[in-house]
């Protein structure tokens, strides 16, 4: 296989020379067995036969599939080690004619641009990580039609015609056909059953899916992407769809959206090829990325014309969808249509359809045996359409010519026992068409969250029952987020409140955490060391009194990090690195230290000062009026200086440093949400343990350096034992109220996790209700974040917050 855009193999046959057991039963089992799973729950997980998984275990199997071995180590969520034992071929053996020694799941390599050579490490590379993500591709959204229920019964059937010519680039640009060439008649009609062959006909490759709101657009694009993946001919690129709703054209361009795309989905892309380069940059350079463009009509208004403007910029192939109304617009406010771009409108659903479909979802209704006990609950209703023009029956048919009505209605209705679909022929009740719509997305949520028989979910533990109007609130307030962002991102749900009310948790978190560690450093000291409990009465007030002074400083950085950078606190794939030992570093890792520096020598300036004034009133309290008022004042000036330098320059110094040494972990399976938090958790602990030891020395060490320093100035001048549980308080609060300041798992766990379940707008188990609404189909999950399905559905349940909470509102504007 040679050629820039060499295609992707279909998965290879390697026969196994050395015994099977070694290289794959043992590791395999072991991996499943620390896993906790059986066989057939890892079966059920990586797709594959028990029977296979079985036979690989014991050794059986001489001849088998990389691409099965691949499957089980993702499911697995295999170590690089332990994929590299899983699929390495033995040194001793050759392969068979028709196959290939190669890296596990790889396909023949693909040569870099100006190679001579298609087994260069850098190609081979690229076709495993193509292959790998189209195979994680295909099992995503596989799964997500699953959640969707689109085979349930049946699919419902999307059609398009022709778009307008206006919409469309010229016929002679669409086929790329030069001057005087003969134009052919190409045809494009067709449903979702042939999308990808409709796709291949058009010889520019770039297409534009138009449609009404809820007409099936991203379930077309869905099944356009596995069709083309599952076709006999695997394609030279693998289509990956992005969605549009947040990309600001001004400032991002359609190279970095794809990259940032890939990496904030498939986080094990951002491994690198020789030169520097993520695979995920590498995949797209080398166009071996399909994009599938997802929701044009999603991007703010303002910027749709730029949106279009950028796209025709480049002749990458493409599919783009978008509501017909909104492209329309962007292109008669004066930009051209897509270039070289074909075009079709879905149309909508029939009569014909909801008669096929509607009886055949009513399961609940079902008594009897006779071969038409489901089909009542939706006779009354076809009758009255199919009767003809009266007022109910043409509001009704106008809003069930959509997919995503049919479906809030089969919800309402097929599958919540005790309704009756005639009700939406009431036009009393409802008497426009818009109306109709907005009591199927009101009933939506309230249906789906109805009491039921609890389920189990896959770790065998019960699901939770939510509270319908709760869960509806909850939602609500998701809805309302950001509304220039698509994603419902865990890091930025702490984005949502106000800044004053986010300075004060951190005043808050930070307070406790140094009184905590103070009275924990100063009891262990007199128990430890001194064998009894003495001085308790000093030590508890004096981490009462250094508490708030750490709370201060910390609210004093977190109030000036706005001046330095904007955006939520991302989470942190991060590891302590020297600059030397990666090219992960981060490219401007001075600026990065002068930043952290700059914020951190300020609070921990004001830390000092506030312990030296928290010294003073300790004297006072325990000692009485030993010095004079004015030996009192000096005394303790002098103390705020060096406790401030010393604070101040150790705090700026520890976490400017480590700004500077963060270097992105690289990640080997796809992320979740719940995967990402785990994550940015586990780092946030390394660098506590890190931080601790740190700070500790360090205010212990530069409490020396100072005093020398400053001893000639002021005049005699004590460093001495009391300096070691000084660091040791400050670094271990320090740390803590870092951890939980300034990362964004500790914001998730103050905000999120503490503060909007207090105040009644967010569930005390987040992470589980999140999970639980995409398995419910709210939501979908794309990566890292979550997305609400339907963006009208997210716009309704925005509303009806709104409506209840007329005064919560998102202080975006201050997010730091």
């Amino acid at each position: 296989m040679t050629g820039r855009h060499a295609k992707l193999s279909t998965p290879v046959f390697v026969r196994r020379v050395a015994d099977v057991t070694d290289h794959s039963g043992t590791p395999l089992r072991r991996l499943r067995k620390q896993a906790g799973l059986t066989q057939e729950e890892l079966a059920e997980r990586a797709e594959v036969s028990v029977r296979t998984i079985r036979r690989l275990e014991s050794g059986k199997s001489a001849d088998h599939r990389l691409a099965t071995i691949n499957l089980l180590a993702d499911a697995l969520n295999a170590s690089p080690e332990d994929r590299r034992y899983l699929t390495d071929l033995p040194g001793n053996g050759q392969p068979e004619p028709g196959t290939s020694r190669l890296a596990p799941g790889a396909s023949p390599s693909l040569p870099l641009p100006g190679s001579d050579s298609g087994t260069q490490p850098a190609g081979a590379a690229l076709a495993e990580a193509a292959e790998a993500l189209a195979r994680e591709v295909r099992r995503r959204w596989r799964r997500e039609e699953g959640q969707r229920r689109v085979h349930d019964p049946f699919p419902l059937p999307v059609r398009w015609q022709q778009a307008p010519t206006g919409l469309t680039d010229h016929a002679e640009n669409i086929q790329r056909l030069p001057p005087g060439a003969a134009l052919r008649e190409v045809d494009l009609s067709g449903d979702a059953r042939n999308v990808a062959a409709t796709y291949r006909r058009i010889s520019s490759g770039r297409l534009v899916i138009l449609g009404r709101a809820g007409s099936g657009k991203s379930i077309l694009a869905i099944r356009f992407a596995l069709d083309l993946l599952s076709a006999p001919d695997p394609p030279d690129r693998v289509p990956v769809i992005f969605s549009l709703g947040s990309w600001d054209p001004t400032t991002t361009s359609l190279r970095d959206l794809l990259v940032d795309g890939l990496l904030r989905d498939h986080p094990h892309l951002s491994g690198r090829v020789p030169g520097g380069a993520t695979l995920a940059a590498a995949l797209v350079d080398d166009e071996l990325i399909l994009p599938v463009l997802d929701g044009f009509d999603e991007i703010a208004e303002g910027l749709r014309g730029e949106a279009l403007r950028a796209l025709n910029t480049t002749s990458l192939p493409l599919v783009l969808t978008s509501r017909r109304d909104e492209y329309e617009r962007a292109v008669r406010g004066g930009e051209p249509p897509l270039v070289w771009a074909a075009g079709i409108e879905l149309t909508d659903l029939t009569l014909d359809d909801l008669a096929d479909y509607l009886p055949r979802t009513a399961r609940h209704a079902a008594h009897g045996n006779g071969p038409d006990q489901d089909a009542g609950t939706w006779d009354g209703v076809l009758k009255e359409l199919h009767a003809g023009q009266t007022p109910k029956s043409v509001n009704l048919a106008r809003v069930l010519r959509t997919p995503l009505m049919v479906n809030l209605a089969r919800t309402m209705y097929s599958e919540t026992p005790g309704t009756d679909p005639r009700e939406l022929l009431d036009t009393e009740r409802f008497p426009t068409g818009d109306l109709l719509e907005e009591h199927l997305l009101a009933g939506f949520v309230p249906a789906l969250y109805r009491r039921r028989a609890p389920e189990r979910a896959e770790d065998g533990q019960l699901r939770k029952q939510w509270d319908p109007d709760r869960a509806q609130h909850w939602l609500g307030y998701l809805a309302r987020l950001d509304p220039g962002r698509q994603d419902i991102a865990w890091w930025r749900i702490a984005g949502s409140l106000r800044l004053s009310t986010r300075i004060l948790s951190v005043v808050l978190a930070s307070t406790l955490c140094v009184s905590v560690s103070a009275w924990t450093v100063g009891l262990a000291f007199s128990l430890w060391v001194l064998g009894e409990p003495v001085g308790l009465g000093w030590i508890l007030v004096q981490g009462a009194l250094s508490g708030p002074s750490a709370g201060a400083a910390f609210g004093t950085a977190y109030c000036v990090i706005p001046m330095y950078r904007r955006g939520e606190f991302q989470p942190s794939h991060v590891r302590l690195r020297l600059p030397a030992a990666s090219r992960g570093v981060s490219p401007r890792p001075f600026r990065a230290f002068t930043t952290r520096f700059t914020v951190m020598l300020l609070g921990g300036f004001v830390l000092g000062t506030g312990y030296a004034c928290a010294l003073a009133v300790l004297r006072v309290l325990f000692q009485g009026l030993s010095l004079t008022a004015t030996s009192m004042v000096q005394v303790t000036l002098i103390n705020m200086l060096v406790f401030g330098l010393v604070f101040g320059l150790v705090t700026g110094l520890v976490f400017g440093l480590l700004a500077a040494l963060e270097a992105p972990m690289v990640t080997t399976a796809a992320a979740t949400p719940v995967r990402l938090l785990s994550s940015n958790r586990a780092t946030v602990r390394r660098q506590f343990l890190v931080l601790v030891p740190m700070l500790t020395l360090g205010i212990f060490l530069s409490g020396h350096v100072v005093v020398e320093l400053l001893q000639g100035v002021f005049g005699p001048m004590v460093w001495g034992p009391d300096g070691f549980l000084i660091g040791a308080a400050g670094g271990l609060g320090g740390a803590a109220a870092y951890m939980l300041a300034f990362t964004a798992w500790g914001q998730w766990l103050t905000l999120s996790r503490i503060w909007l379940p207090l105040t009644g707008k967010l569930p005390w188990d987040l992470v589980a209700f999140l999970d639980d609404a995409y398995h419910r189909g709210v939501l979908r999950q794309t990566g890292a974040v979550y997305q609400f399905r339907h963006i009208r559905l997210r716009q309704h349940l925005d509303r009806t917050f709104r409506h209840q909470q007329p005064d919560s509102q998102p202080d975006q504007a201050a997010t730091p």
